[in-house]
């Protein structure tokens, strides 16, 4: 390494000359030149051929990524539709279960009217339903009697109503004939097979109705004797299944 150490430019300008030594510069210069151009050119070739790799890894990410993205949404969207079909699904099993509901209860009314020999004979209270108005503390009320004789003469007579509970926090009874709504028909019936009577009434602010007795009073006559059914119902059930029916 000492006969590099010595080699400088003015010792190369003696041995070579001035000429010389110029054109070895330039000749040296000229290579340098060419081969950083090469080396750059080549590593400029590389670096475009790298971003071009990336450039289309990126672009296969995009489309994979896309392609994911549109899938999901499609699912979603599936999963959508089944949703709502469920939903409809249930209310057609719902709105069926209920028809197929009334329909049996309809036939086992007008089998208790056309077939008494398979219930108990005589005059039934078949049901009671009472509901709020959108009245404060008005209701309506709703009695079927159903006569279960085999031979049907006309049952005539009439029906008590009366509420139980606390007014002013004290044990109470109330006759819905003194609380009916104005222009009330009588609570009277008269009937073969079956009949339907209505009727409104109001109740005090201050009552708090608990039990309801219902009462058909059928009076001696000459084709019928003195008879009398009673039926108690819970004021709260009565509310509860009102409710049922309305959803």
């Amino acid at each position: 390494m000492n006969w590099l150490a010595k080699i400088n430019l003015n010792t190369m300008i003696e041995r070579l000359g001035p000429f010389r030594s110029a054109i070895f510069l330039l000749l040296l210069f000229s290579t340098c030149l060419y081969s950083g151009y090469r080396v750059g050119n080549y590593y400029h070739g590389f670096h475009v051929r790298t971003l071009e790799l990336q450039k289309g890894r990126l672009d296969d990410f995009y489309q994979q990524q896309l392609a994911q993205s549109q899938r999901i949404h499609r699912l979603e969207a599936e999963l959508e539709f089944e949703r709502m079909g469920n939903q409809e699904a249930q209310k057609t099993l719902k709105t069926m279960e209920s028809d197929h509901y009334q329909v049996k209860k309809q036939l086992a009314f007008y089998e208790k009217v056309m077939a008494p020999e398979k219930q108990a004979d005589g005059l039934v209270i078949d049901s009671v339903n009472i509901g709020p108005s959108q009245s404060l503390n008005h209701f309506r009320f709703e009695v079927i009697l159903i006569q279960q004789t085999i031979k049907k003469r006309y049952a005539k007579g009439h029906i008590l109503l009366t509420l139980s509970g606390s007014l002013d926090n004290k044990p109470s009874e109330i006759k819905v004939s003194d609380i009916l709504a104005a222009n009330q028909h009588p609570l009277s019936f008269s009937f073969r097979y079956f009949q339907v009577i209505t009727g409104e009434f109001s109740v005090p602010d201050n009552f708090i109705a608990e039990h309801i007795t219902v009462s058909a009073v059928l009076p001696k006559g000459k084709w019928q004797d003195y008879n009398r059914l009673d039926e108690t119902y819970v004021w709260s059930k009565l509310m509860a299944d009102q409710q049922v029916i309305l959803d």
